[in-house]
């Protein structure tokens, strides 16, 4: 008689493949959707847990839940995703007795990536999956038990809560950027825009958008003179132009207010304005910003002297133009990053 080789369930399988495509941030379905229907299939299961069907699915949905948040935390920007992970991984949790943990040392599963959490975690709801799984890798059977290790289960479910603790604050939270006073404003209290632009032009992580956001600030708090409002508002301009994967709603905020603070309704009888010379890439943004405030030191720009005058420079309908591309960018990473407006204005 032959014996029937295990297999997995095909949504289970779909699973995988549509999880698989997240995790490797190359997804062909809505992720934001997708992980909510996991989180709330997660959440399901704790109903179950008392039954030997629940316990396995309380393996599989910590290990998937696990896998999956630095995505959550990383690449969408939704608070009701944040919560319901937060929720099921904390009932989770709250069944988990570390200290039960009796595996030798070294006999839990490590350096796990992502993609092969989202295959051992779908494979670990079901009998026919976890056979197959084990199958496929060739686990012993004690192997296979150490995925239901309390102990184990425990661990990623803690490290689960507090990266997403950490990206809730960084995505939603107060960002503090008072540090770059030291760095931007001068002893005698004059910006320095040059060291401003020579910031953007380092990666977003630690300048551009920190950078961006320090901007908006001073402009809402009116601390800067009027000769440096072009350079600070280009500041924050240019800070949110080349973010290219869209900054998080803890900048955002702020950003949006500044902008807000820009007249749309103008009109002057310029026919062209200095920036639109100086637009089509990050280089000739930057020379023609620190070439206004340093000429002496920058004596390159790509801005024309028929239309270097400050008077174009200031005109508001320069300002309005800017501000219209900033609420453009600002209404793509709210597509493209998700989550409720709420999130995005509280």
């Amino acid at each position: 008689m032959i014996e029937e080789t295990p297999t997995l369930p095909d949504d289970h399988r779909e699973l995988i493949s549509d999880l698989s495509g997240i995790v490797s941030d190359y997804p062909y379905t809505d992720p934001e959707s997708a992980l909510a229907v996991l989180a709330d299939d997660a959440a399901d299961a704790l109903r179950r847990v008392a039954t030997p069907e629940g316990r396995r699915e309380r393996t599989g949905y910590t290990i998937l839940l696990h896998g999956t948040c630095w995505y959550v935390g990383a690449r969408i920007f939704s608070k009701s995703l944040f919560a319901s992970y937060t929720r099921a991984l904390d009932g989770f949790r709250a069944q988990l007795d570390r200290a039960s943990c009796t595996c030798p040392a070294g006999a839990h599963p490590a350096d796990l990536d992502s993609e092969y959490q989202v295959e051992a975690g779908v494979s670990m709801l079901t009998e026919a999956g976890r056979a197959a799984f084990a199958e496929d890798y060739g686990l012993e059977e004690e192997e296979l038990a150490a995925f239901d290790c309390e102990g184990f289960l425990a661990g990623l479910a803690d490290e689960a809560l507090d990266r997403l603790h950490e990206a809730h604050q960084q995505l939603f939270g107060g960002i503090d950027v008072s540090h770059l006073d030291t760095q931007f404003v001068r002893d005698d209290g004059r910006l320095d825009v040059v060291a401003m632009q020579e910031a953007i032009g380092r990666s977003w992580e630690d300048n551009t958008g920190p950078v961006a956001l320090w901007s908006a600030r001073r402009w809402l708090a009116g601390q800067v003179r009027d000769e440096e409002r072009i350079g600070l508002f280009l500041s924050l301009w240019m800070g949110m132009a080349q973010t290219y994967e869209g900054l998080p709603p803890s900048y955002a905020r702020d950003l949006a207010a500044a902008v807000a603070t820009i007249d749309l309704d103008v009109s002057c009888e310029h026919p062209q304005h200095p920036w639109s010379t100086a637009d089509s890439t990050v280089r000739s943004r930057y020379r023609a910003v620190v070439h206004l405030y340093a000429p002496d030191d920058h004596p390159d720009t790509p801005v024309p002297a028929e239309l270097s005058a400050r008077e174009l420079w200031e005109c508001p309908v320069q300002y309005a133009q800017l501000a219209r591309q900033a609420l453009e960018n600002l209404q793509g990473w709210r597509t493209m990053r998700g989550g409720d407006d709420e999130d995005w204005e509280a």
